[in-house]
């Protein structure tokens, strides 16, 4: 689970290609996130819309830089360029995160937390939910999918903290959703939703070349991508193989042939 408070020491760096004020501004309020669990460091009470009731200096700060990182990668941000985006000072930004690193830490956990508070919100209703609607439903909120391919491109040791909430999230509302009727059992409850995390974060990176084979930005208005989902709806409703090549493949995989290869 990410966890903000092994964010890296708060040191000022004096490099100007990392944007580091020498002089950090007081904040007149520094306060805490409001969608923040002092005790675990997780967005506790996050809107799905991803807008936060209460816009302090800390959430501003954090949603610009989220911004920022989606549409130029995290490498290719500095610290001042998420300043004048959140229209504060470097300093200020260091004061309140660290150091980029920090910050960057902060935006993984608010996006997992969006990620889990939408999906819950979507196994909740059932086989009434309208998959569409509940995608269009967030398209004025923070740009969660191109944040998450860019800092996945980039890379970091937080990387894994992030897909590793993701797929423990993934987990829980899975169940909910079996719960709820809108999904079948699994044998390997971890194993399937650890699959399905990977592929999708992975259409997500390759996202240049979905748009160049299916004519679909993954990014733009979900009603747009039909050419995406609808072979993907297909392959999760459907499935691919018939039964017998399943049974086959499957006794296969997990050691259950014969030496001669019958089951």
């Amino acid at each position: 689970m990410l966890n903000m408070h092994s964010t890296p020491p708060s040191t000022p760096d004096a490099d100007p290609a990392h944007g580091a004020d020498p002089d950090p501004d007081p904040d007149p309020d520094p306060g805490t996130d409001p969608g923040t669990d002092p005790g675990t460091g997780r967005d506790a009470a996050v809107d799905p819309s991803g807008t936060d009731p209460d816009r302090t200096t800390r959430a501003r700060i954090r949603d610009a830089a989220l911004r920022c990182f989606a549409d130029a990668g995290v490498s290719d941000t500095s610290v001042r360029t998420i300043a004048a985006a959140a229209d504060v000072s470097a300093g200020l930004v260091i004061h309140h995160f660290g150091s980029k690193d920090g910050l960057r830490v902060a935006c993984d956990e608010h996006v997992a937390a969006l990620v889990r508070s939408r999906k819950q919100e979507a196994m909740r209703q059932g086989p009434g939910l309208d998959p569409v609607a509940a995608l269009r439903a967030h398209a004025d909120g923070p740009p969660v999918l191109a944040y998450l391919a860019a800092t996945l491109r980039d890379g970091s040791p937080q990387v894994a903290e992030l897909v590793d909430e993701l797929v423990a999230d993934a987990v829980s509302y899975m169940a909910e959703g079996e719960a709820n009727g809108l999904l079948q059992p699994s044998d390997d409850p971890y194993g399937r939703a650890a699959v399905l995390t990977v592929w999708s974060l992975g259409a997500l990176v390759l996202n240049e070349h979905v748009g160049r084979l299916l004519g679909v930005d993954l990014f733009a208005d979900p009603a747009q991508a039909s050419g995406y989902f609808l072979p993907a709806l297909e392959l999760l409703g459907r499935g691919v193989l018939t039964e017998g090549l399943y049974d086959q493949a499957r006794a296969s995989f997990a050691g259950e042939t014969d030496p001669e290869g019958s089951p």
